[in-house]
């Protein structure tokens, strides 16, 4: 038996509206190294997103790395392989690659090619093997695929109209392409007893999206790539990019962990886990979710999308039971208000109930009916860092030319979007 955890979307250095998220981090990992070595796992995979920005801060990198250290300590035989998302700079995470391979990590941050364009092949095709050492199973860690990856027959082509089935879809077909290509290859590294195991960095049709963040990618929501990508003979597919965890319609085997801690307050209701994979050769794969705890809570007031008034949300302030924890471990605090008009002592009269509960209020956000409004037409406030680029460039165009950006434009913007996000 081989045995996997698989784990995505870590979002390294982030920060929820200024907050710094090391703390919550730095335990999940801990939790991590513990979990694995107590369940003697044999591979560890992370699906794409190590770090929440092209460009992470030292502090987070220094997090990444005495992590893979202390799993090389703890647990010598660990494989361990790391494949670059959307929100990751390839060749950030290229970079250190030749030292961590040395220390039995693979990084795959992006597709490399030759002179002549060829992909290499080879850096993606990673065994995996148990504690005695033996190859049970081999890995094709494909990283998230950007426009500029695809075949030039996919990359020419910029759109395509909605009436478009899936297979005339270029884009579609270029991924289908890169897949097939990386599975031949993995045919022809294993033996007839070893598994084959594949990554993807990707929104799959039919899958659950936190809109607030997770981005519009290639393989995202306009370009939602079916199942048919990923070959029958394929024992696994570990994902990432959704941080809700599931699986893909009906198949067990192919799967999103989900991210180890919420990323928004949208996320405060997602049970967090990693998948722990058995793989036993000419059997299917047998996945079990292993809760990661959670060491710092979110609330919101009132729970869910709905929003309450100033004095519903004023009382269930004040009949809060919490822990006097240290600051830093304290729960964080989004309020959800409706009002009716502009309330000038709306903050004051908050900050009166905050300054006695130990909490972190990181949000007030409000929305205006009038009285005469029924819920439905609640205009709610917006801040600027909660909206995508494509929600700011679609918004423009409207405001400009008093209709909808077409829908070819709007692919344009989001592959000009990721391509820079995927550079230094």
């Amino acid at each position: 038996m081989l045995r996997i955890f698989h784990t995505a979307d870590w979002h390294l250095g982030h920060h929820l509206h200024g907050v710094s998220r090391q703390l919550e981090h730095q335990q999940f990992l801990d939790w991590l190294l513990d979990e694995m070595h107590n369940k003697q796992a044999d591979a560890l995979i992370v699906a794409g997103d190590i770090f929440d920005s092209a460009n992470p801060s030292s502090a987070a990198q220094s997090q990444l790395y005495e992590f893979l250290v202390q799993a090389r300590i703890r647990m010598p035989n660990l494989d361990i392989v790391l494949v670059g998302g959307n929100h990751d700079s390839a060749s950030r995470l290229d970079a250190p690659s030749p030292i961590l391979n040395a220390l039995g990590v693979t990084v795959v941050g992006g597709l490399s090619r030759d002179e002549q364009g060829n992909i290499d092949w080879d850096r993606l095709l990673v065994p995996l093997t148990n504690a005695a050492g033996e190859i049970k199973s081999w890995c094709g860690a494909m990283p998230f695929l950007r426009n500029a990856d695809l075949p030039a027959i996919a990359r020419d082509i910029v759109s395509v109209t909605e009436s478009d089935e899936q297979d005339n879809d270029p884009l579609i077909s270029g991924m289908k392409t890169l897949y097939a290509e990386l599975f031949a290859q993995l045919q022809q590294k294993a033996c007839n007893a070893e598994s084959l195991i594949l990554t993807g960095h990707c929104y799959m049709v039919n899958g659950a999206v936190s809109e607030l963040s997770e981005r519009k990618i290639l393989g995202g929501n306009q370009h939602a790539l079916p199942v048919e990508l990923f070959p029958e003979d394929i024992a696994y597919v570990a994902l990432g990019h959704l941080h809700l965890a599931q699986r893909v319609g009906a198949n067990e085997h192919i799967r999103y962990s989900g991210s180890p801690i919420p990323l928004s307050f949208d996320e405060t209701g997602y049970a967090h886990q990693v998948v722990q994979v058995d793989v036993k050769a000419g059997q299917p794969v047998e996945t079990v979710g292993v809760k990661i705890p959670r060491s710092v809570q979110l609330l919101r007031i009132p729970n869910g999308k709905d929003f309450a008034v100033l004095s519903d949300v004023i009382g269930h302030l004040e009949n809060l039971t919490l822990d006097d924890l240290p600051i830093e471990q304290r729960p964080l605090l989004e309020l959800r208000i409706r009002l009716e008009k502009p309330e000038p002592g709306l903050h004051r009269q908050i900050e009166e109930v905050i300054a006695k509960l130990p909490v972190r209020l990181l949000k007030i956000s409000t929305a205006y009916s009038g009285s005469e409004k029924s819920l439905a037409d609640l205009k709610i406030e917006e801040r600027l860092e909660e909206l995508q680029p494509l929600d700011v460039f679609q918004r423009c165009y409207q405001n400009k030319y008093d209709k909808d950006a077409p829908e070819a434009m709007s692919a344009l913007f989001n592959e000009l979007v990721e391509s820079l996000r995927g550079t230094e």
